[in-house]
């Protein structure tokens, strides 16, 4: 796909859903990456995550995060810190450092995800914390 043929605007729900491994109910849409924009130097998801579900211990290699709250409530844990986040409210989760999401609301968690390095998750990527 050239730049000419490429489009750089995505309509909501187009992205296809996954569900990330070391998550439990996770939906994830990839919104922003090399597949659909050609992004090379980041990328980003929309996760939506059920009440008592979220991310299990683990870290990525060599890949920053961020994770910013659209809606619901939720809490993080990184290098020892634990916070509650609510919308509005965002984290950042360094390149190998483990940590955890986990979705405290009844309504499900919405929440924008950001990696840099783009992830584009694959099971070698992704590891449990030690």
């Amino acid at each position: 796909m050239t730049d000419a043929t490429r489009s750089y605007f995505i309509k909501a729900g187009s992205p296809a859903p996954y569900s990330p491994k070391n998550h439990t109910g996770t939906v994830n849409r990839r919104i922003i990456g090399r597949e659909n924009v050609g992004a090379t130097q980041l990328e980003v998801v929309l996760g939506r995550v059920e009440k008592a579900h979220g991310a299990l211990p683990h870290s990525h290699p060599g890949i920053e995060q961020v994770c910013y709250m659209l809606s619901g409530a939720a809490v993080a844990e990184v290098a020892g810190q634990t916070m509650q986040l609510g919308p509005g409210d965002a984290c950042f989760f360094p390149a190998d450092a483990p940590h955890t999401f986990v979705a405290t609301s009844e309504q499900p968690v919405e929440v924008l995800i950001i990696y840099s390095p783009p992830y584009a998750e694959t099971h070698a990527r992704t590891h449990e914390k030690a």
